[in-house]
């Protein structure tokens, strides 16, 4: 096929559009060229290039979107005020615990009794829809022994419904008329990824992106515990845990535009708003490394795990946000 042949060129292309056309944000007279670059469009963009013309440089695009997801989470701290953040992340905090434990429970029930599912599978995609997606299953994986094949099913799993929830989520939380505190509460706790959260939320709004940022990002602090908590239930001989160390630094952004910037509130938003076009070119990065052989390793049985243990967190969070 010849766009597979010229892959590597369409995929350097497509980026270096994307890349310009953000610039083009910080000339007022090209700004209209920057206008179209959301990140529903770009992830969209990712994966119709992925499905046709395959992979391009696989090593890279995972490492880079990586890096970038968490240098860019860490940039968008300096665009929030720590009293403001640590408010809206309490009024998430009840329900974060109740929904993290909740979910493990019910995943493993899904997969284990009625899916039939081996129970290494089953936990990595429970582990991943409970906090936080990928860096969730990348850290309990080595705890548990998992296969590679495990891994593969249960990343793959939960990156189909990221990429399907960065659409489907802000066009639902218009429809029921969301406000923006209740759209991020409810996509920081329904959506797996932290890059496909702060996707829905920047494409909802400023005020769903903080809360969202800020309510996953404490969310993901629960790696820590579960790894832990894992490590006792597999009986595991105690591998290194890996932990999420740009939350830290997430923090650390956070304190400096509190008590540092609060006089300089430009340099702030300055250094938030390069980190927001930072996680537009990562969605391309994701959106990219899907591919027809990745959907096909995901099965039937792990795919209808982790769908139906979606569809419950997302009513059950929604109905506690609409009913609270």
């Amino acid at each position: 096929m010849v766009l597979r042949k010229y892959n590597r060129l369409i995929y350097i292309a497509l980026l270096s559009i994307i890349t310009l056309c953000l610039l083009c944000d910080y000339i007022p007279a090209l700004r209209f060229l920057s206008t179209w670059v959301t990140p529903p469009v770009v992830l969209f963009i990712g994966l119709v290039f992925a499905l046709l013309c395959g992979q391009a440089y696989p090593t890279f695009n995972k490492n880079i979107s990586k890096k970038l997801l968490q240098y860019s989470v860490i940039g968008l701290g300096f665009g929030m005020n720590l009293q403001a953040s640590l408010a809206s992340g309490k009024k998430g905090m009840l329900f974060t615990i109740v929904s993290v434990i909740g979910t493990l429970l019910i995943g493993m029930f899904i997969g284990c009794k009625v899916l039939k599912l081996n129970r290494n599978t089953s936990y990595l995609i429970s582990s991943g829809t409970a906090i936080c997606g990928g860096s969730a299953i990348a850290a309990v994986g080595p705890i548990i022994k998992a296969k590679d094949t495990d891994m593969s099913m249960a990343l793959a799993t939960v990156f189909i419904l990221n990429a399907i929830g960065l659409f489907l989520f802000p066009a639902l939380g218009h429809w029921l008329g969301l406000s923006q505190q209740e759209f991020g509460t409810w996509a920081a706790i329904a959506i797996h990824d932290t890059s496909s959260v702060v996707g829905a939320g920047a494409a909802y709004g400023e005020e769903a992106l903080q809360v969202a940022t800020t309510i996953k990002l404490t969310r993901a602090l629960w790696i820590i515990p579960l790894a832990l908590v894992t490590s006792v239930i597999f009986r595991s001989d105690g591998k290194k845990i890996s932990i999420p160390w740009f939350i830290l630094f997430f923090i650390v952004a956070m304190l400096i535009n509190t008590y540092l910037l609060v006089d300089y509130p430009e340099i702030g938003k300055f250094i938030a708003d390069i980190a927001r076009k930072g996680l537009i070119i990562t969605m391309f990065f994701i959106g990219a490394s899907l591919s027809v052989d990745v959907i096909k390793s995901v099965g039937i049985r792990p795919l209808l795990q982790g769908v139906l243990l979606w569809i419950i967190i997302s009513a059950a969070s929604l109905a506690y946000i609409l009913l609270k």
